[in-house]
C-alpha cells in the first residue's frame, strides 16, 4: 500500500504544465464558505505587507541616494568604480593571464621572426649586389650614363654634378629647337 501512496504523492517540483492545470481549476466549490473568508482574509494581509515593504524598500533607496550623495558618490563615480573593480578583476583571472601570457610569448616570437626575415633580405641585397651579374649591370648603367652625358653636355663632362648634366641637356635642348640640320645630327647621335 506504501508503494501505491508514493505513486501519488510526487516529490518532483511542478513543470510548466502542472501549473497551468492548477491554474484552471476551479477549487472554489471544494472550499467551505469559512475557508474561502480565510484565504480572502490572508489574501488582504499579504497584498498589505507587499505594500508595505514596497514602501520601505522606496525610503531606503531614498536614504541611499542621499547618503552617496553626501559623500559626493554620483553615478559617474559608481559607473568609474565598477569599471575599476571589473577592470581589476578581470585582470587577476586565470583566462586573463593566460591569454596575455600566449599573446605575449606570440608577439616575441612574430618579432624575432620578422627581425630573420630583415637580416635574411638584407643578406641577399648584399650577396646580390656583389654578384658578377648585378657589378656587370652597373658597370653598363654607368658606361650607358656617361655615354649620354658626353653626347648631351659635350666631351668635357667627365662626372659632373647632377645640376650640371641638367645645365647642359637644357642648354643642348634650346641648341637644337633654333636650328634645324643641327638638330637632326644631334637626334642621330642620341639614338645611337
Amino acid at each position: 500500500m506504501e508503494a501505491q501512496a508514493q505513486g501519488l504523492l510526487e516529490t518532483e517540483p511542478l513543470q510548466g504544465r502542472d501549473e497551468d492545470a492548477v491554474a484552471s481549476a476551479d477549487f472554489s466549490s471544494m472550499l467551505s464558505e469559512e475557508e474561502k473568508e480565510e484565504l480572502k482574509a490572508e489574501l488582504v494581509q499579504l497584498e498589505d505587507e507587499i505594500t508595505t515593504l514596497r514602501q520601505v524598500l522606496s525610503a531606503k533607496e531614498r536614504h541611499l541616494v542621499e547618503i552617496k550623495q553626501k559623500l559626493g558618490m554620483n553615478l559617474m563615480n559608481e559607473l568609474k568604480q565598477n569599471f575599476s573593480k571589473s577592470w581589476h578583476d578581470m585582470q587577476t583571472s586565470t583566462a586573463y593571464k593566460k591569454t596575455h601570457e600566449t599573446l605575449s610569448h606570440a608577439g616575441q616570437k612574430a618579432t624575432a621572426a620578422f627581425s630573420n626575415v630583415g637580416t635574411a633580405i638584407s643578406k641577399k641585397f648584399g650577396d646580390m649586389r656583389n654578384s658578377p651579374t648585378f657589378k656587370s649591370f652597373e658597370e653598363r648603367v654607368e658606361t650607358t650614363v656617361t655615354s649620354l652625358k658626353t653626347k648631351v653636355g659635350g666631351a668635357n663632362h667627365g662626372g659632373g654634378s647632377f645640376e650640371e648634366v641638367l645645365s647642359s641637356t637644357a642648354h643642348a635642348s634650346a641648341q637644337s629647337s633654333g636650328g634645324g640640320p643641327r638638330r637632326a645630327e644631334e637626334e642621330e647621335e642620341l639614338q645611337c
